[in-house]
C-alpha cells in the first residue's frame, strides 16, 4: 500500500496536473489553512474499495449465519470486548444487528450505518456499568406522569 502524500491547496492550485499526477500513485491529502483536510483519490480506487467492502460483508454475513451464536458472540468479543457487560440474551441480537447493518453499509457504501449500531450497542452496555441505572431504567413505573403529547405537540 502506498502512503498517502500530502500537499498544501496553493500546490494544488499552482499545478494540478502534478497533484493528478500524485493521486495515481495513491491517495493524496490536501491541506487547507481554512478548513478541513481533503482526500482526493481516483474514482476506479474508491469503486474496487466499495466492492472489496460488499464481498467482505457478504462473506462475513454468511460466515456468522453458519456459526452457533455462541460462537459469533466470541469472535465479535474479541473486536468489541464491551459486548462483555451485556446481559447473555441480548448477545444474539447484537449478532444480528451487526450483520445486517454492515451488509446495508456494505451494499450502500455508507459505513455510517454500521457506526451507528455500533454506537447504540456501546451505549447500552455502558449503562449496564452502572447498577442503579439498570434498576431505574427496568423497574415498572410506579406514577402517572400524565398524558404524552404527540411528536409535533412538544
Amino acid at each position: 500500500m502506498v502512503a498517502t502524500r500530502e500537499v498544501q491547496w496553493s500546490e494544488l492550485q499552482r499545478d494540478p496536473k502534478g497533484v493528478a499526477a500524485l493521486a495515481d500513485s495513491g491517495d493524496v491529502r490536501v491541506r487547507r489553512r481554512d478548513g478541513a483536510a481533503l482526500l482526493l483519490t481516483r474514482e476506479d480506487r474508491v469503486l474496487a474499495a466499495g466492492e472489496g467492502a460488499v464481498a467482505a460483508a457478504r462473506a462475513l454475513r454468511n460466515a456468522l449465519a453458519h456459526l452457533p451464536v455462541d460462537v459469533a458472540v466470541e469472535a465479535l468479543t474479541e473486536e468489541f470486548p464491551w459486548l462483555g457487560l451485556l446481559p447473555e440474551g441480548d448477545l444474539p441480537q447484537f449478532v444480528t444487528d451487526f450483520v445486517t447493518a454492515a451488509r446495508i453499509s456494505a451494499d450502500l457504501g455508507e459505513w455510517s450505518v454500521l457506526a451507528q449500531t455500533l454506537r447504540e450497542w456501546k451505549a447500552t452496555a455502558a449503562v449496564y456499568t452502572d447498577p442503579a441505572l439498570v434498576r431505574e431504567l427496568t423497574e415498572p413505573l410506579a406514577d402517572d406522569h400524565g398524558p404524552v403529547p404527540g411528536p409535533t405537540e412538544a
